[in-house]
């Protein structure tokens, strides 16, 4: 008697009767699809687990990729993930965006930007679920965006940023950790000669920093383990912002000139204003990561991720602005138009008062702010190491092994230090680089919530998202201008394979 298969969709549809066939009546290659359906119709079955309405996910392949392998996060972890990837070395640079804003517009458009990227952040969260929510996420920036404008626009329009956004900032994180690291060596070692004679050159600064990085890669297999890393590099980059303006006003005004070209000595002018409302806006980070840290978090009708999401959300903002806030102030009171541009008041305070501050206390602000790097470092790669690995199981059709990761997490650290070692002036074009990223913090998640959520038009939700849509693009043309003047203007040394010591 023939092998018979009897499908049944009772499981989502209770009036749904499929008659049974004969598996000899259907073909090798139907049989396929029609396994395949049923164990998504499993995997995402309100009855399949004890949670409400939905507990799976109706993508399969989440589950074997690092960013959403692991969905036990909470809002606590979420809250770490955040304060570790929003604080970075924008912020350090704050004080030179006052030089240009003063006072009472450097705080009055750091507020704004604040406001504005945090109206964002909310509307990502709100559009990680599908509305009504049925078990649908995108956990990926790339995807919500390929969902809100279509795929051949939502590739072109999100690609780059959030390309930038991973691999670039890693880049950046290479170059000025090694000049951290360096900056330890020297305010540890700076009063013997033995050692100072000795200082390693600036490609070997940069490995040192990568070696670290991958290193502790290794230990963490996704996203959601890495709540370790993240706890640890909220602590130290909290641990360094305070010390860095508590150390400045204890000081006090700097009447000394710095040496170098690496002094803001001009104020004004038009297109410095431009500059410094690009490095306040810049400030603000993590919108390119902020739908892969909700993706670790659980969700059902009666509790859906984006509640934990937003808790966490409140919680590490309110200690990101504890942290920029007094930076931006003391920083720009204690320096003025002597702050430096290269890594801001971090190298300001240590190329100035070295001498009349203990090296101990110098090189805990450079300890602290490597190990914050690195890990922000872990979090920032995770977007681009979860693309390799989804190329990897797509072709494979299995899952990365232990070893397959591990060459992936590698080879990825080898093409950034190479990336950091031949574009060493990479910072220098952050301004204007990072302006053209822009529209993924400002403008398309205003747009995006347009497309996708269809508010009535001219309702107040539609005007307000199309208007501050069309208003970040606006900025952020103006800053791409504003920086790409600036680079013309001032010049660009661009050593290639060459990073200075």
């Amino acid at each position: 008697m023939p092998e018979m298969t009897d499908i049944r969709l009772e499981r989502t549809v209770s009036s749904s009767r499929v008659a049974p066939v004969t598996a000899e009546e259907i073909p090798s290659e139907t049989r396929s699809h029609v396994h395949h359906v049923i164990n998504v119709l499993e995997i995402s079955s309100p009855e399949a687990d004890d949670q409400d309405e939905f507990s799976g996910e109706r993508n399969p392949l989440d589950r074997l990729l690092p960013t959403t392998e692991s969905r036990n996060g909470g809002c606590l972890a979420a809250a770490l993930h955040l304060l570790s990837t929003g604080i970075g070395y924008q912020a350090l640079l704050l004080p030179v965006a006052f030089v240009s804003l003063g006072w009472y517009w450097g705080v009055i458009c750091l507020s704004l930007a604040f406001s504005w990227q945090l109206y964002t952040t909310w509307l990502l969260i709100n559009l990680h679920e599908s509305a009504p929510p049925n078990g649908v996420r995108y956990s990926r920036y790339l995807h919500l965006s390929i969902a809100a404008f279509g795929e051949r626009l939502g590739k072109l329009l999100g690609l780059f940023p959030t390309m930038y956004l991973s691999t670039g900032t890693c880049i950046v994180y290479i170059i000025n950790g090694g000049t951290i690291i360096e900056l330890f060596f020297q305010s540890i070692c700076y009063d013997n000669d033995h050692f100072n004679s000795k200082t390693l050159t600036g490609a070997e600064w940069f490995l040192i920093f990568i070696f670290l990085s991958a290193l502790t890669a290794q230990f963490f297999p996704n996203l959601n383990s890495l709540t370790v890393v993240s706890a640890i590099g909220s602590f130290t980059a909290v641990f360094y912002c305070f010390l860095l303006w508590i150390m400045s006003l204890d000081k006090g005004r700097v009447h000394e000139q710095m040496d170098g070209n690496d002094i803001i000595i001009d104020g004004s002018g038009f297109l410095n204003v431009l500059n410094g409302l690009g490095i306040v806006a810049l400030a603000f980070r993590g919108h390119n990561l902020v739908l892969e840290i909700q993706g670790t978090i659980p969700t059902n009708m009666k509790k859906p991720s984006s509640k934990s999401m937003w808790r966490g959300v409140t919680f590490s903002y309110i200690i990101i602005a504890m942290c920029m806030y007094p930076i931006a102030i003391v920083g720009y009171w204690a320096y003025g138009n002597k702050i430096s541009s290269k890594l801001g008041i971090l190298t300001s305070f240590v190329s100035l008062h070295h001498k009349t501050t203990s090296k101990y206390l110098t090189g805990a602000i450079c300890l602290t702010a490597i190990i914050h790097y690195i890990c922000a470092f872990q979090m920032y790669s995770m977007p681009a190491l979860d693309n390799f690995e989804r190329i990897y199981v797509t072709k494979k059709n299995k899952p990365c092994s232990r070893w397959v990761r591990a060459s992936i997490k590698a080879l990825f650290g080898g093409f950034t230090y190479i990336m950091s070692v031949a574009v060493p002036f990479l910072p220098s074009l952050g301004l204007f680089v990072g302006s053209m990223a822009l529209p993924l913090t400002l403008s398309y998640p205003c747009l995006m919530w347009v497309a996708i959520r269809k508010p009535a038009r001219f309702s107040r939700m539609w005007l307000l998202n199309v208007g501050l849509g069309f208003v970040g693009i606006m900025f952020c043309v103006l800053s791409s201008v504003g920086a790409l003047w600036s680079l013309i203007a001032d010049g660009l040394d661009a050593n290639f394979f060459k990073p200075k010591s």
